[in-house]
């Protein structure tokens, strides 16, 4: 696997989809109509917050600004939410791909990782929303577990499963 960073052309993509499947399907159709004839995924993810209209949405990587931290980020998300209770704090991060070949989808791909929005800041791992980002289940944010623990059950890591799932049938019929 190659990823955009990697390639030795160089391609700019504008992410300004209205959702994370036209962002993931832009991502990969352009990449695709260089690298033809070969399997291409785009990916576009970010936290939804339905008490907040599913915002921060596909502006999660800027949701404080043109050029925000994550700590921004997470400030902003907190003080919007600050004082509610819990079941008004449901979240989820949600991670879509697409997967394409010379232009054209081959199938999509979606999972998401169901939480709430923490009251505080905890944990120093990951990046993004991690550190507000709570699993009752766990009872720790995905900024509390190891890099191979959120491995297992991030949103990424349930998408890119269905991708491989897919793929060793797709291959193989081929």
């Amino acid at each position: 696997m190659v990823y955009l960073g990697q390639l030795n052309k160089a391609i700019s993509i504008e992410e300004d989809g209205k959702s994370f499947f036209e962002n993931a399907l832009k991502k990969a159709q352009a990449c695709s109509l260089v690298y033809k004839d070969d399997l291409v995924v785009g990916e576009d993810s970010g936290l939804q917050v339905p008490y907040l209209g599913n915002r921060p949405g596909v502006l999660s990587k800027r949701y404080a600004g043109k050029k925000p931290t994550d700590l921004n980020n997470n400030l902003r998300i907190l003080k919007e939410l600050e004082g509610l209770k819990k079941k008004d704090r449901k979240a989820n991060f949600r991670c879509v791909i697409a997967l394409v070949k010379n232009g054209k989808l081959i199938k999509k791909f979606e999972a998401t990782l169901v939480g709430i929005i923490n009251d505080r800041i905890l944990g120093k791992n990951g990046f993004g929303y991690d550190p507000v980002f709570y699993l009752p289940q766990y009872k720790k944010t995905v900024a509390q577990f190891s890099l191979a623990e959120k491995n297992k059950i991030s949103h990424r890591a349930k998408v890119f499963l269905k991708l491989k799932k897919f793929l060793a049938s797709y291959l193989k019929n081929k």
